[in-house]
């Protein structure tokens, strides 16, 4: 099927690569004819480069438990068109921005994505910031006279999309763009809250297809995707069973940060001091396993009590999917950008059981108070 190009995606990442893009090459295949993707990498050349040569083919492999039963089973991706490095090739991007095709804007740019440079200016080709880019990208739409698009980002901010619109309007007023613009910003695009959750590691030390494919990655068979539809329906978004679509989908992102990226970044603190690589055989340690179920069960679920649904099941699956056998889950990559993560994924937390205990959590305080520098 020779499908147009209606998606740009800022981020070229593993994530993605084993999420939205592996959602909607099986939406294609199955006749919904959501379109192929433009990756935009913003940072080097590299992965663009490789996306490139092989054609913007590679491969995921599924692997894990559900259900009880063994899942190991190979997906062939083939939803990107073809990959841009922004700082060489922004004409091109800024020409996909201008395409009628066009239709949505996905991002994963990490939480420190959202750090506007205070050194970017309008006339900047690229500008250096995501936000930046994100507001020319859709300013040169804006000049070209086609319709707004839906954004859905993917960083794991509460109400991320709310967050990014603010910092695109603020940088519209700081390079006084017009009220024109500004109004279509707000209304005539469609910026959509989103939840992800899927644990997405690099390519496995053995297998036949390592020698083929130089993007290869491993993902578990759990994926959520909850996406926010202020307005009802299915706001043109692609079906999917991973996909969940809800007017408020603050609960899950509560849930979901709280307890599962809480306590991957919390486990920093216990793992690497001991030399412990991967996040199994962190909670296969009897030590961090004890300490890790008081970080849960005593201070992390009663915060969130009443506040979101079962999260104690939720947190004895997400301890299932960790003891993944399959999953090399590195430390060294949980540790990116250590401190933004525990302002967002724990202090909240230890506030919260503060207020409502009236005494500080011992594992939490642990947890946020640690710090290495080799991992900032």
């Amino acid at each position: 099927m020779d499908l147009p190009e209606t998606i740009l995606q800022f981020g070229s990442g593993k994530f993605l690569r084993a999420f939205a893009d592996l959602f909607i090459d099986q939406a294609n295949r199955e006749g919904q004819a959501v379109g192929r993707l433009v990756v935009v990498q913003s940072t080097g050349d590299s992965r663009a480069g490789r996306l490139n040569q092989q054609g913007g083919r590679y491969h995921v492999l599924i692997r894990g438990l559900a259900d009880g039963a063994t899942i190991d089973r190979v997906e062939e991706v083939n939803s990107v068109s073809r990959a841009l490095a922004a700082g060489t090739q922004w004409d091109e991007v800024l020409s996909v921005a201008r395409s009628p095709h066009l239709h949505t804007v996905i991002s994963n740019t990490a939480e420190v994505g959202y750090n506007v440079d205070t050194a970017d200016q309008a006339g900047d080709r690229p500008p250096r910031s995501f936000p930046a880019k994100l507001l020319l990208i859709l300013k040169a739409r804006f000049d070209a006279g086609l319709p707004g698009v839906s954004i859905l980002p993917c960083e794991l901010h509460e109400q991320n999309a709310d967050l990014l619109l603010g910092l695109v309007l603020q940088l519209a007023n700081n390079w006084q763009f017009s009220a024109a613009f500004t109004t279509w910003l707000r209304t005539q695009c469609f910026w959509r809250n989103t939840l992800v959750d899927r644990i997405v590691v690099n390519k496995p030390a053995a297998h036949p297809l390592l020698g083929k494919d130089d993007l290869l990655c491993v993902a578990e068979p759990f994926a959520f995707w909850a996406i926010e539809v202020k307005e009802g329906g299915d706001g043109g978004i692609l079906q999917h069973p991973a996909i969940l679509k809800a007017k408020d989908i603050r609960p899950y992102f509560l849930r979901k940060v709280r307890i599962l990226n809480a306590a991957h970044t919390a486990m920093v603190c216990q793992a690497m001091p001991r030399g412990i690589a991967t996040v199994r055989e962190a909670v296969n340690d009897p030590k961090i396993a004890g300490w890790l179920n008081r970080l849960l069960f005593d201070e992390i679920v009663p915060t969130l009590e009443g506040r979101v649904d079962a999260p104690e099941a939720f947190a004895r699956q997400v301890l299932e999917r960790f003891r993944n056998p399959f999953l090399e889950h590195q430390f060294k990559d949980i540790a990116a950008y250590h401190e933004a993560k525990v302002k967002i994924r724990l202090v909240p937390t230890r506030a919260e059981f503060v207020e409502k205990f009236g005494r500080v959590p011992k594992q939490l305080e642990e947890a946020i108070s640690w710090r290495n520098t080799a991992a900032l």
